[in-house]
C-alpha cells in the first residue's frame, strides 16, 4: 500500500469545486463515482465543463461508473514538485481507463510504482481527506 495514497502529505491544496464539477465532488463523498456526460450527443466529459467539446451543447447528465479499468497511461514522479511531497516520492500517476469509456487521472495506491504496467486492471477507492473532500483512488484488481 502506497504510504503517499492514505496519507495525504499536508500542505497540499484540496479541490476547490467549479459549479460544473460539484456533481462529481459530491458523488465522492458519497462514495459514488460519476461522470459528466453531454445529455445530447452522449459523449462523456471529464473535467465535468459547462459546454461539450463535441457538440457544443450545455445540457449534462451525471452517469454512474462502475469505478472498475485499467491503466490507460502513467506517470511516475522521482522529484517532489511540492514542498508537501518531500519524502514521499516516488508514486504513480495513472490515466485510468474506465469500462464505460471515460478516461480519469488518480492515483494508484496498492502497486510499487514501478510496478504499474499499462493495461492493469484496477478498481477505485474513496479516499477522505477532510470533511468536505473525497478523492477516488485507483487499486490494482486481480
Amino acid at each position: 500500500m502506497s504510504d503517499w495514497a492514505f496519507r495525504r502529505p499536508n500542505g497540499l491544496p484540496l479541490p476547490q469545486p467549479a459549479p460544473e464539477s460539484e456533481p462529481f465532488f459530491e458523488a465522492l463523498r458519497h462514495k459514488r463515482l460519476v461522470m459528466q456526460r453531454c445529455a445530447q450527443c452522449l459523449v462523456f466529459a471529464h473535467p465535468p465543463r459547462a459546454l461539450c467539446g463535441q457538440c457544443r451543447g450545455t445540457s449534462f447528465e451525471w452517469c454512474p461508473m462502475s469505478g472498475r479499468g485499467t491503466v490507460y497511461s502513467y506517470v511516475v514522479t522521482h522529484q517532489a514538485v511540492h514542498p508537501a511531497f518531500e519524502g514521499h516520492t516516488p508514486f504513480a500517476t495513472v490515466e485510468v481507463a474506465l469500462e464505460e469509456g471515460p478516461h480519469l487521472i488518480s492515483n494508484i495506491v496498492d502497486v510499487p510504482p514501478e510496478e504499474v504496467v499499462i493495461g492493469m486492471v484496477v478498481e477505485v477507492v474513496f479516499q477522505t481527506v477532510s470533511d468536505t473532500v473525497v478523492l477516488p483512488l485507483f487499486r490494482h484488481r486481480a
